[in-house]
């Protein structure tokens, strides 16, 4: 899937969303914090880690939404370090169990945020790419659920959000 689309979409969202709130400093630090706030609501949506419970995933526009709300995450992060010019999305991990996927994934986003090189923010998409397939997405689910949520960002925060 080509990435670029979606990084020019969120970099105008970032932008709005900044100038609208008067932001003038750097936001790295809250993004990954938020990034990782959205990886654990997505993780607590599929139960995999529950093991005492019987009680099965949430549906699956519901995984997706979550899901989403970390691509926003991981996009804004990578413009915000000049990644942006990331073409396509790498070729996922062959990891395929979500708890690993989801511990990995917490582990590489705290790593990026210490030392933000392109290959860790590279190995961020690999990861992410591995829950997709794990998780059952197809990259149009994600692509048009990109959309869906970033119309909903539009008027959130037209509506005081």
């Amino acid at each position: 899937m080509n990435l670029q689309k979606l990084f020019h979409m969120q970099q105008e969202l970032d932008r709005y969303i900044q100038s609208n709130r008067n932001v003038e400093e750097s936001v790295f630090r809250k993004k990954v914090l938020a990034l990782q706030v959205e990886l654990s609501e997505l993780a607590n949506e599929t139960r995999c880690f529950k093991f005492w419970s019987t009680k099965g995933p949430s549906d699956k526009s519901t995984l997706l939404e979550e899901y989403v709300d970390c691509i926003h995450f991981l996009l804004s992060l990578g413009i915000e370090k000049g990644f942006d010019s990331l073409e396509e999305w790498p070729a996922p991990l062959k990891e395929q169990d979500v708890t690993e996927l989801f511990l990995l994934a917490h582990q590489e986003v705290s790593g990026f945020a210490e030392q933000t090189t392109n290959k860790d923010y590279v190995n961020l998409w690999r990861t992410f790419g591995a829950l997709a397939e794990a998780l059952g997405f197809s990259y149009e689910e994600v692509l048009g659920a990109y959309l869906d949520k970033n119309e909903t960002n539009y008027k959130r925060q037209q509506q005081g959000y």
